[in-house]
């Protein structure tokens, strides 16, 4: 568990893993809505957090749309050009070779 939530209530304190940014962020929050006293968040690579700077934690703007929604960032292709269609069952229109 890369992240550990911890908080301080009147009975005592908790200690929680979580596996992502975005959820030890919002148990974070759950923990600071009943009360908690103390909330930090500890990161992967040691940094804590305190309740105050909870939002360091918030993902960027961009990978909160679908991934239908995003653009990507290559050029528009070309459209095709339009090539008549030959139908096979049409009468051909060359008249057949002459034997002399």
């Amino acid at each position: 568990m890369p992240y550990l939530v911890s908080g301080t209530n009147e009975y005592g304190s908790s200690n929680l893993g979580r596996g992502t940014a975005t959820v030890a962020l919002r148990l974070a929050r759950k923990l600071l809505r009943e009360g908690y006293m103390d909330v930090r968040v500890c990161t992967p690579r040691g940094r804590v957090l305190q309740s105050d700077e909870l939002d360091e934690l918030k993902p960027p703007r961009e990978s909160d749309m679908a991934k239908g929604q995003q653009r990507g960032n290559r050029e528009a292709k070309k459209p095709k050009k339009e090539k008549a269609k030959v139908i096979a069952a049409a009468p051909s229109r060359k008249e057949p070779a002459k034997k002399t």
